[in-house]
């Protein structure tokens, strides 16, 4: 039997009309009427005033941080078990992250240890949305008031999520969002940076395209309008082919969301009561987009075997993501107990919309067999 995919974009004849006509307009490169039309319908999608189209999340994250005003010498308490993306941006910016370690029950930043972790010279918290599920943002928040600081959301896989009825990416003072091929909705690559804030996002704008407006904003003027460069800015754009491609994906949001959904539940029942496995938490307030469904294995259980003899029934697996404060780029020394735990212990399976009844019951048998004949 064909092998079930642990990720797997939804694309078809929608999105290859979209981007025939952005070939057709002539207008290719990022920051145009694409990109732009993209951007009103995401910022409305997670209820926040602005966003901006980037070339990926990392990128989203950086600029975040560029017009937050981080400067060497500050330190940013990041949520630990994230991929490195997060911490890499804290360092790309000059900054020293400060990793916190995460509930054992939903994976974000403990707001306790974030508290204990805050100095005079902490400027903010990144908190990370571990899979999708938003982490304890009224907490977080009470947190930053408290101590002056900003915060900021890295909602890489968490489009269509929600936290006591608000949108992700609309709980902190910037978001950032991920379009990678993994994530509930995608153009391959790409991302997003959202926030109410007038003053930061016009900044970004700038910013993002080398330091000026882009042409696009010049597009019909009765004059030359020649722009000046008042500060060293980036390339960051998204192209207008994959925004296109983003519209459509937008239009899809609900159908994958409740689709990805409907695949948990199943899994849900699969595994209830399995000895050696226990499935991933939501937590009542908050809707779950399940960019990925992560299994906990027992620590009697090897996980590498339970990967392997996965993998031999054709079922694709991986490990869950990373404890960030063990990575050797970061030389932490501190020990995070529980993020550390989970980094050894957790197994991703196939978690996509296009999932049939059929492959959902093949991972979920493939998954008490091999747990079964491992305990």
């Amino acid at each position: 039997m064909s092998p079930v995919a642990l990720g797997q974009p939804t694309v078809g004849e929608e999105e290859l009309a979209a981007v025939a006509e952005v070939l057709k307009s002539g207008w290719l490169a990022g920051a145009g009427p694409t990109c732009k039309k993209f951007e009103e319908r995401f910022a409305k999608a997670v209820g926040t005033q602005h966003a901006l189209a980037t070339s990926n999340c990392g990128t989203a994250l950086f600029l975040g941080l560029k017009v937050l005003g981080v400067k060497p010498g500050d330190e940013i308490i990041v949520g630990d078990y994230t991929f490195p993306a997060t911490g890499h941006a804290v360092l790309q910016a000059g900054a020293t992250p400060v990793f916190a370690d995460v509930r054992p029950d939903i994976w974000s930043a403990d707001p306790a240890h974030v508290e204990s972790l805050v100095t005079e010279r902490t400027v903010g918290i990144l908190a990370v949305d571990v899979a999708g599920q938003p982490g304890d943002f009224d907490e977080y928040r009470a947190i930053a008031d408290k101590h002056g600081l900003w915060l900021f959301e890295d909602a890489a896989c968490s489009a269509g999520g929600t936290y006591k009825n608000r949108p992700a990416g609309s709980l902190g003072d910037l978001a950032a969002f991920s379009f990678h091929g993994r994530k509930g909705i995608t153009a391959g690559e790409g991302g997003a940076l959202v926030s109410d804030r007038d003053d930061l996002m016009a900044h970004a704008r700038k910013l993002h395209t080398y330091g000026i407006e882009p042409a696009f904003s010049r597009e019909g003027s009765n004059e030359l309008p020649i722009p000046e460069f008042h500060e060293a800015g980036y390339n960051f754009r998204l192209s207008e082919i994959q925004a296109a491609v983003m519209n459509v994906q937008l239009d899809r949001l609900p159908d994958l969301m409740s689709a990805r959904r409907s695949v948990a539940k199943r899994y849900h029942e699969a595994f209830e009561g399995l000895a050696g496995v226990e499935a991933p938490t939501v937590l009542p307030d908050r809707e779950h987009p399940w960019q990925a469904y992560i299994l906990t294995i027992a620590p009697e259980i090897s996980r590498g075997e339970v990967a392997m003899k996965l993998r031999e029934r054709g079922i694709q697996c991986n490990f869950g993501t990373y404890a960030s404060h063990v990575q050797p780029v970061y030389g932490k020394d501190v020990h995070l107990p529980v993020s550390a735990d989970i980094f050894r212990r957790h197994l991703a399976i196939p978690m996509h919309s296009n999932l049939t009844d059929t492959e959902v019951e093949r991972v979920s048998e493939a998954v008490r067999a091999v747990v079964g004949e491992l305990s």
